[in-house]
């Protein structure tokens, strides 16, 4: 049950974290707080080249370039991270999917944008893969409680925020940002009961 979360790291939770939305939420998702400025629950990979450039600006599309088999892995996952990131959940994919070295990260954004689209199922399976590679890797394990949410399956969300408490603690950004949406779609789900 949530009430084993700490009373303050909650209300932190709820005050300070939620995640960025796109307009296909689930109506709970709706109720989370946008991340406060510079805090989020991971960080961005960084290009030198093409970080002065508005993310999917022309420019910066420019400075990506297309997306290839000669495209080296971290590039495809700079780009395919921000696509994801800015809602461009196809174009993503596209770029994930060419990265050479299929890490957690890798995996976990392809699950990203997989459950963006709509298959939560097939989401599911790129986040046991990169929990199998890492099974630390608390972005992940965020991530899939977002997905068990979106299944409507809280206790298995709340079985990942116990993960993530046990493996970074319960001051961690992705222990606050579960632990915000979890209390949203419970707020939700009880106000749809009345």
């Amino acid at each position: 049950m949530l009430t084993r979360i700490p009373r303050l790291a909650a209300s932190y939770a709820i005050a300070t974290f939620g995640l960025v939305l796109a307009a296909a939420q689930p109506a709970w998702a709706e109720t989370a707080a946008p991340l406060a400025p510079g805090i989020s629950k991971d960080v961005g990979p960084v290009s030198v080249g093409c970080d002065r450039f508005e993310k999917s600006s022309a420019a910066w599309a420019g400075c990506i370039g297309q997306v290839s088999a000669a495209m080296p892995s971290n590039e495809a996952f700079y780009a395919g991270y921000w696509l994801a990131k800015s809602g461009r959940y196809e174009e993503a994919l596209r770029y994930l999917n060419q990265a050479s070295a299929q890490d957690e990260r890798v995996l976990t954004y392809i699950g990203f944008a997989t459950r963006k689209l709509g298959n939560v199922e097939g989401a599911l399976s790129y986040y046991g893969r990169a929990l199998a590679l890492n099974p630390n890797y608390a972005v992940a394990r965020a991530y899939l409680g977002d997905a068990y949410l979106t299944k409507n399956e809280p206790s298995k969300a709340r079985g990942e925020l116990a993960e993530i408490g046990r493996r970074c603690g319960t001051s961690c950004a992705e222990y606050a940002e579960l632990a915000a949406h979890i209390l949203a779609f419970e707020g939700a789900t009880k106000s749809v009961i009345r």
